[in-house]
């Protein structure tokens, strides 16, 4: 790749342009072409850097090319371009993560990279413009067990149950499907969206959602109505246990010491 940035921009311009055409996808990744891009990606302006991030965005469509891109050092570049780019930059930087992460083995790679922090901050930002990329992004990262504890640690749910109560419905969907994954054998973030009233609005998901959102929403509804009988058996025990403890104390003589003092 040539080292003056107008020339750079140039040819990763060339590059975008050829990639999009089918045929040229393989050609490109063969040629060794990635490592260039990936430098403009990190070094290069604005603009370069913008083009770069579409040119991995448009040869990751091809599922073979997510393993050498992700394998590149693209990732982390990509996750500092969603911070700090422009909207465009970020949502090309978006398109290329999601694609790139469709690829388990490049999922860790995002997550370490920091792009569980970055994503909530897109999510709660206040003209909220990159809301559908965050969503769609965290939706998959969450089946990963890194990306499931850096969501947890994020503290997601109060926002993840807000999108249920008030989102799109493609939004209601993947909020769902990362509730999903945390509320999976963790009671804490159960208890945390229990608590939060999601139950009511998992109901009205259930019946007018997408249809991966009805899922979604049946299946964390399942899985809080376990827990709360779960819990309503345990307190019933511990009512049991309580009892039977005060009849046992009862129905014992008077010990020798309050004999003695009596």
């Amino acid at each position: 790749m040539p080292h003056d940035s107008r020339t750079q921009e140039h040819a990763v311009t060339a590059l975008l342009n050829l990639s999009i055409c089918e045929n040229n996808k393989g050609s490109i990744i063969l040629s060794g072409a990635v490592p260039g891009i990936v430098h403009v990606l990190k070094k290069g302006s604005m603009e370069a850097r913008e083009n770069a991030a579409a040119t991995l965005f448009s040869l990751s469509v091809v599922d073979e090319n997510k393993v050498t891109i992700g394998a590149s050092g693209a990732i982390p570049p990509l996750v500092t371009l969603l911070s700090e780019g422009t909207q465009r930059g970020k949502k090309d930087a978006a398109t290329a993560l999601f694609n790139l992460c469709i690829y388990q083995g490049n999922k860790g790679k995002a997550v370490r990279a920091g792009v569980v922090p970055t994503l909530m901050r897109l999510l709660t930002e206040p003209q909220g413009g990159m809301v559908d990329e965050a969503l769609a992004i965290l939706a998959i990262l969450a089946s990963h067990p890194e990306g499931k504890v850096a969501i947890g640690a994020a503290e997601a749910v109060p926002v993840l149950v807000e999108v249920i109560g008030n989102g799109s419905p493609r939004n209601k969907e993947n909020s769902a499907a990362v509730l999903v994954h945390l509320c999976g054998g963790d009671q804490q973030h159960l208890i945390e969206a229990q608590d939060l009233g999601v139950m009511g609005l998992l109901v009205d998901l259930a019946q007018n959602g997408t249809d991966r959102g009805k899922r979604k929403a049946a299946q964390l509804l399942e899985r809080m109505n376990r827990f709360v009988e779960q819990q309503k058996q345990a307190q019933v025990q511990a009512e049991a246990q309580a009892q039977a403890e005060s009849q046992i104390q009862q129905s014992l003589p008077p010990s020798s010491a309050n004999a003695v003092g009596s």
